[in-house]
């Protein structure tokens, strides 16, 4: 396949423009703007077909989208270092959300453009005569993506760009109508779905592509969340109004069968994708791109060109992959000391900022809940999710910074080498008492962190995190092949892929479809689903935060501690310790109407170090909050009066 220059710019009738290669993964290169008439060749459709990849890094790993599907969960608080894009977000009284400070305008500012070179790439591929039915079904596929991102997180979303509904737009328009949800729905996703569902391939065109699998997926996860837009149990209004009836006449139980049977029978008809055989192969670093992975933002250490941003610096923005360091928090402040009689000054930075997948760049602008270490994970023995998703242990490198000492001294000033564990945060809370720092006094821990007899880590149990410090996200976690002997470039976006859609997936929406009401299939309960996820969770072959070897099936534990009927509680329980931190929770509590009921309420400690005391921090989760407020940016783009701006804003956030 040729290589085309290309690059993303905001507009009406501008295109988002990158290349997929056609041997393994996807190129990118910059070019100058296009002109619509561009895609009435098969040139044209090729370069706007491959921009559908490219436009994902502009939403996902962009750390500010990020934080509107976590902030405000159970799973995830602000961070001591949090700005007011982070605050808001919380509800909890740190500001109010609005449509200047809400950061989903990065999902409505890039999805836009992205549907109109679909519209674009589906109107002028029967006038090529040349585009086969699986590339038109790649953009249709990606239509239907950006839509139900839009309508799940806005309500109603315009299906008129300016030309007509679902037709490509070659002129700027400054008016905009909204749909209702259920033609969003009924007139875009669903239909779009069914024909990527029959027109795209099993296996992708390159690794990353989209598949009949990945249609499947959305298809069966689009259903269910309108099957619980249309049965709305308690009461969450919507926008624009609209009763919620389905024009096709179908009830809820109808769309949760379907996503019952679309998610059964693509786990049976896997083709090339399926479940890695232990979590922690599924996010270590080196298995990227694995057999789960059915869609992600990529990027590259291999070329700045193809990576998207530069590979020793990050500024913070799209498209960097930068989503990694908003829950990691300042490590490098730990310090040992050079005596092993006394806690010398200077003392030694003993883990410092490197770029391996348990540290990279430290923001600290979110932080866990003390509830998502403590009842989200309580099982860390036989369950091996909470050891493959955070850093609990940071250990000494600091040779690779040039720091000559053979040997350090910490807690209790006991001698430590590299490699060593230098802080530890426990998983349960200890038999003894911990002798932690008071708040705001270093003590030996400049951190505050506390000592136990006899250990020479320092240590934090569950209870004593705080917003300040905290476990690490470490299944988001950079990687570079090319850090040698030393630290590499913690400072660069992670060149990571950043997952967006995963095989398991489908295990959880069959079995919450079951929960709803939907005819389950032999051998295929709700239970008989959570089971095959759980006792995967249970086959432990590393110990991440030991770093050690541990070949260990807990499988049958893990079986046997399943309630007997699950609920969807245990279905959102079980999806958070699937997927804690990877931008899912928001979107999961506001389809199920449950993010009052589960996240209302909050423990962590305080921000400042030495903070242990959990103070519990009460939100105001309203019901007109389960709509994110329209940009700004689009308000101010509209030229038409104040009453029809107002009225195109979701309610409450005028």
């Amino acid at each position: 396949m040729k290589r085309y220059k290309i690059k993303k710019f905001i507009g009406t009738a501008a295109l988002t423009l990158a290349l997929v290669g056609c041997k393994d993964i996807l190129d990118e290169q910059p070019r100058s703007i296009y002109d619509p008439s561009f895609f009435q060749t098969e040139r044209g459709l090729d370069g706007g077909l491959t921009s559908m990849y490219a436009h994902l890094r502009w939403i996902y790993g962009d750390a500010y989208y990020y934080n509107t599907g976590l902030t405000g969960t159970d799973e995830v608080t602000y961070g001591r270092d949090a700005d007011e894009n982070f605050l808001v977000m919380d509800l909890s009284g740190r500001g109010v959300i609005n449509s200047n400070n809400s950061r989903a305008d990065r999902l409505w500012e890039n999805a836009f453009p992205n549907i109109n070179t679909a519209s674009g790439i589906i109107e002028n591929a029967a006038l090529v005569g040349t585009v086969s039915p699986a590339l038109v079904a790649e953009a249709r596929f990606f239509r239907a993506f950006d839509y139900f991102l839009l309508v799940q997180t806005f309500g109603g979303v315009p299906l008129d760009l300016g030309s007509g509904e679902l037709q490509f737009n070659r002129t700027p328009n400054r008016n905009s109508v909204r749909n209702t949800v259920p033609e969003v729905y009924t007139k875009a996703i669903f239909p779009d779905l069914i024909r990527a569902v029959e027109d795209l391939p099993v296996t992708g065109r390159m690794i990353g592509g989209a598949t009949k699998t990945l249609a499947q997926l959305y298809l069966a996860k689009a259903y269910l969340t309108y099957g619980w837009w249309l049965e709305n149990p308690n009461n969450i209004p919507t926008y624009p109004a609209a009763q919620r009836v389905d024009p096709d006449g179908h009830n809820a139980q109808w769309y949760f069968q379907q996503a019952y049977d679309i998610a059964a029978s693509a786990i049976d008809n896997p083709g090339p994708f399926g479940l890695m055989e232990t979590f922690y192969d599924v996010n270590l670093a080196q298995n990227d791109r694995n057999k789960e992975m059915l869609l992600f933002a990529d990027h590259t250490e291999a070329s700045e060109l193809y990576n998207g941003g530069s590979l020793t610096w990050g500024n913070g923005g799209a498209p960097d992959n930068f989503a990694g360091w908003m829950m990691t928090w300042n490590y490098t402040n730990i310090r040992s000391s050079t005596s092993e009689t006394s806690w010398s000054n200077p003392t030694v930075s003993s883990v410092q900022r490197e770029a391996v997948q348990a540290l990279g760049r430290p923001w600290t602008r979110m932080a866990p809940t003390i509830g998502a270490i403590t009842n989200t994970f309580a099982d860390k023995t036989n369950d091996s999710r909470y050891d493959g998703t955070f850093t609990t242990v940071y250990r000494g490198n600091w040779p690779k910074g040039g720091v000559a000492n053979p040997m350090l001294y910490n807690a209790n000033l006991l001698p430590v080498q590299p490699g060593d564990a230098i802080l530890t945060f426990l998983n349960e809370e200890p038999a003894g008492t911990i002798s932690y720092p008071a708040p705001g006094q270093a003590g030996r821990s400049n951190v505050g962190a506390g000592e136990l007899p006899g250990r020479a880590d320092f240590v934090i149990s569950p209870q004593g995190i705080s917003r300040i410090v905290y476990p690490g996200l470490w299944k988001l976690g950079p990687y570079r092949t090319d850090n040698g002997d030393g630290l590499g470039q913690p400072n660069a976006g992670s060149t990571r892929p950043f997952h967006i859609a995963k095989f398991s997936e489908l295990y959880f929406i069959a079995a919450e479809a079951a929960v709803k009401g939907a005819t389950p299939q032999g051998g295929k309960s709700a239970r008989d689903l959570i089971n095959v996820i759980r006792a995967r969770a249970g086959m432990w072959r590393w110990n991440n935060n030991g770093n050690v070897a541990k070949v260990e099936d807990n499988s049958a534990a893990m079986v046997a501690a399943t309630p007997a009927t699950l609920d969807v509680n245990y279905i959102l329980a079980e999806r958070s310790r699937e997927y804690f931190g990877e931008g899912y929770r928001w979107y999961d509590l506001v389809r199920t109407q449950k993010w009052n009921e589960l996240a209302s309420s909050y423990s962590i400690g305080g921000d400042r170090y030495g903070d242990h005391t959990p103070v519990t921090v009460t939100r105001t989760i309203e019901p007109y909050h389960y709509l994110r407020p329209i940009p700004q940016a689009q308000l101010d783009r509209m030229d038409v009066s104040p009453d029809v701006k107002a009225a195109y804003q979701n309610p409450n956030y005028n």
